[in-house]
């Protein structure tokens, strides 16, 4: 059983140690063109008093939001009109954020604390 948890831990670090690196050094599968200008997330990380997450852009548009577990099951998605979203169904633990922004779509980590 151990095994399992320490394969499954490897596979999320070895993903985000990746990313890391593909964006250090500019190389990745979306190009600039495919970016949402100014797309912000904060706080992150978040703790768990905090119940409101605020994303941001130059535009400020509509944006689509779906959230996922780190084991890839969608946990939230909804419409978000303004800035804040509202994490407070949230526990603890880290989460891929999907925003969609006049179809151009980015994806980000969050941490709940």
């Amino acid at each position: 059983m151990k095994n399992h948890y320490f394969f499954i831990f490897f596979t999320i670090f070895s993903f985000f140690a990746i990313q890391d690196i593909t964006a250090q050094n500019g190389i990745g599968f979306e190009s600039k063109n495919d970016k949402i200008e100014g797309l912000s997330i904060y706080p992150n990380p978040v703790t768990n008093q905090q119940n409101v997450v605020y994303i941001a852009s130059k535009k400020n548009l509509t944006k689509r939001v779906k959230v996922f577990n780190v084991l890839g099951k969608q946990v939230l998605a909804l419409h978000l009109v303004g800035k804040s979203l509202d994490i407070s169904n949230l526990k603890k633990g880290v989460y891929i954020l999907n925003i969609t922004e006049n179809n151009v779509s980015e994806t980000r980590k969050l941490v709940v604390k």
